[in-house]
């Protein structure tokens, strides 16, 4: 079966829901108009698109024949000037439908939890861990998303061990789930005396938001730790015990708040991280007992791939992943983030198509 053959097929279903839910039978069943109206929804962009695509097919056809009988050189420039157009926007339309048929990514929507660690380097792997956390929330500022530290261990010289923080804001895992891996900068360090050109890393990783009633955790497999946070914080910090540890026994897991100055709001932040690592670590089980499931190009990231360089000496920054090379670091470590992310999921998208068999 071809696409256009299923777009038919998809565009006869939407009608025959249609007249279904006008029928009697069906307009006094309140379950049944609901799951067709459910059905007819998850079909309208496609079937919209699909009719604007034969809309202009048919146009292209209209021109074409126009071109053929047409003498006059003036209207045949004006023809052909309009096929081009045509022809265009109906390649448009059709490459709209493939993404519109890719399975939904149902995580998308999601708020994230993100990490973000100093790897090799010693002090300057924790400022370029530092320099990435104010790269990421200036973009979630700027996409209108907000930024809350859930915990943070601070090197000497104002970097990051490691910082834990969510980034609340609809679509944030849709941009930001391919952040994750490892980043390598390349630059010569203030500390550098001598002008040598050093190399870090820090490693990012991305975690879906999860709810409550998606993973259920048995307060008997919970170890909670109150202590007095180590951090910022004035002499509350000292009276009061408000930083919370929490140990999921049957994994080990160990999730730590200190940022907030009431024990609850620790307790529950460091519960929100708890359970997002619990569904991060089922999901990396479920797709390591698929055998053959598709690695895609540029996917989401493993943790151990290295998958950008950053380098300020060449003003370059390196996607390695789609070999995407940019400059304009200051304005990248800003928070402008818009044209990298874009380009990395056309070409997540490019992959899916080709993988589905709808590539152009």
């Amino acid at each position: 079966m071809t696409l256009l053959d299923k777009l038919e097929g998809v565009e006869k279903r939407y009608e025959e829901l249609t007249q279904l839910m006008a029928s009697p039978d069906v307009a006094t069943d309140p379950e049944l108009v609901a799951k067709y109206a459910r059905e007819r929804a998850d079909m309208e962009a496609v079937v919209d698109k699909y009719r604007e695509y034969k809309r202009l097919e048919h146009d292209i056809a209209a021109t074409e024949g126009l071109l053929a009988e047409e003498q006059d050189q003036e209207m045949r420039e004006l023809a052909r000037e309009e096929l081009t157009d045509l022809t265009r926007r109906r390649d448009q339309a059709l490459e709209a439908i493939k993404l519109l048929l890719l399975p939904r990514d149902r995580q998308d929507e999601k708020d994230v939890i993100m990490e973000i660690r100093a790897g090799t380097g010693g002090d300057e792997a924790g400022l370029f861990a530092a320099d990435l956390f104010r790269m990421y929330t200036r973009f979630a500022e700027i996409q209108g998303w907000d930024a809350e530290v859930v915990n943070a261990n601070q090197s000497g010289i104002g970097g990051f061990k490691e910082i834990v923080f969510e980034i609340k804001g609809r679509g944030a895992y849709s941009r930001l789930k391919y952040e994750s891996g490892v980043h390598r900068v390349q630059r010569v360090p203030l500390t550098e005396a001598a002008g040598r050109i050093h190399t870090s890393t820090a490693t990012v990783a991305v975690l879906p938001a999860v709810e409550e009633v998606e993973v259920q955790i048995n307060p008997d497999d919970l170890r909670i730790d109150i202590f007095h946070s180590g951090g910022a914080g004035g002499q509350n910090v000292n009276k009061v015990a408000t930083a919370v540890r929490i140990t999921h026994l049957p994994t080990g897991m160990v999730v730590t708040c200190q940022d907030e100055r009431s024990q609850l709001k620790n307790k529950l932040k460091a519960t929100s991280v708890l359970r997002a690592k619990l569904y991060d670590a089922e999901q990396r089980k479920q797709q390591s007992e698929i055998t053959e499931v598709r690695r895609s190009q540029v996917g989401t990231g493993e943790r151990a791939e290295k998958i950008r360089t950053y380098n300020f000496p060449q003003d370059r920054l390196t996607d390695h992943r789609i070999g995407l090379t940019l400059h304009n670091l200051p304005s990248i470590l800003a928070g402008n983030l818009q044209e990298l992310i874009d380009a990395i999921a056309t070409a997540d998208q490019a992959e899916k198509l080709k993988a589905a068999g709808m590539a152009a």
